[in-house]
């Protein structure tokens, strides 16, 4: 035995960090993509110079995004989804850094879309980026997911920024492969993206909203009873009792407090939880096992964690997850 893993958590980490649950925003940001690729196919099949769109998906780290939007990709490309011509559609994905510039960040693209490229390789910007099309083309990738895009325009000064803002509207208007793109980030992209007026009138926006405690007018439990569903089909998956007690409406709002109100961070301690009472053998959840979850991720005392601190609601920031607002 390797003194170093854990088998259980292997197993449950294995189990849930594929597991994806279907929340609303899911639908909506389905439809637009929806949208955008029935558009982007009939520009295809009219075989006439077209220009294509791109979705602006912005939200606070720790929301979910990368997640959600992964996890839409992964079926579509797995949905042999065919273009005009009989050839089966795929879409990529990058990371991007605040690493280089524009040059670099087309080696990146190539090597997203399965092309060796050598960060010493003597090509200009113009060849690399007229080689991220031709290579899109030959493989049928119709689009591009630029993740934590925000990363490559922060920093920047107002030419530079719009020399890469430009270049993104370029890639989707190009005369021989249009590419759709997906823009992901922080709220703060949303404000570049504004700067290029055609590449903000090409976009469509989808914003992931935070977690809403608000009662509602009609009496309804809303993203409480969202919050219990996740609770509870995920203890659920690994044959983990949830007692009455975490199904309770003061601990659900704890447990969305300790997530700064972030529907990402909601899943990230929830499988920490698991990951404790697991560890310890047990078959039914506690809240001292979101006490040591805390306390493992934060080096926090367990007394002191949003679970069973009285003070929770003033404690905790909303702006800085994972830690208390009197912390420097």
């Amino acid at each position: 035995m390797n003194e170093f893993i854990i088998p259980e958590v292997v197993a449950l980490s294995g189990d849930l960090a594929a597991r994806h649950y279907p929340l609303d925003r899911a639908r909506v940001l389905q439809h637009s993509f929806s949208q955008l690729l029935s558009r982007h196919l009939g520009g295809l099949q009219s075989r006439t110079r077209f220009e294509t769109g791109a979705l602006l998906v912005t939200g606070q780290s720790g929301a979910g995004k990368s997640k959600e939007i992964g996890d839409l990709l992964g079926r579509f490309n797995a949905s042999d989804t065919r273009l005009p011509s009989g050839e089966k559609a795929s879409f990529a994905c990058c990371v991007l850094s605040s690493k280089g510039g524009w040059k670099d960040l087309g080696k990146h693209t190539l090597r997203a879309l399965g092309y060796p490229i050598d960060d010493k390789a003597r090509r200009t910007q113009t060849e690399i980026w007229n080689l991220v099309v031709d290579q899109a083309k030959r493989k049928g990738c119709i689009g591009i997911h630029y993740d934590e895009a925000q990363h490559i325009m922060r920093g920047r000064g107002q030419g530079e920024l719009l020399v890469i803002l430009d270049a993104f509207k370029a890639l989707m208007k190009s005369h021989d492969w249009p590419l759709m793109l997906i823009l992901s980030g922080v709220p703060e992209l949303a404000d570049y993206i504004r700067q290029e007026p055609q590449l903000f009138r090409l976009t469509t926006r989808v914003r992931f909203e935070n977690i809403d405690l608000a009662e509602r007018d009609d009496g309804s439990l809303g993203d409480y009873l969202t919050l219990n569903t996740i609770l509870g089909s995920y203890a659920d998956k690994v044959a983990i009792d949830v007692p009455d007690e975490l199904r309770e409406l003061e601990f659900l709002h704890r447990l969305a407090t300790a997530a700064a109100l972030r529907w990402g961070l909601v899943f990230e301690i929830v499988l920490a939880a698991l990951q404790v009472a697991i560890g310890r053998g047990a078959r039914e959840l506690t809240r001292q096992d979101f006490d040591r979850a805390w306390a493992d991720k934060t080096g926090a005392v367990e007394i002191s964690s949003p679970f069973s601190n009285p003070n929770y609601k003033s404690v905790y920031r909303r702006d800085r997850p994972f830690e208390e607002a009197y912390v420097d």
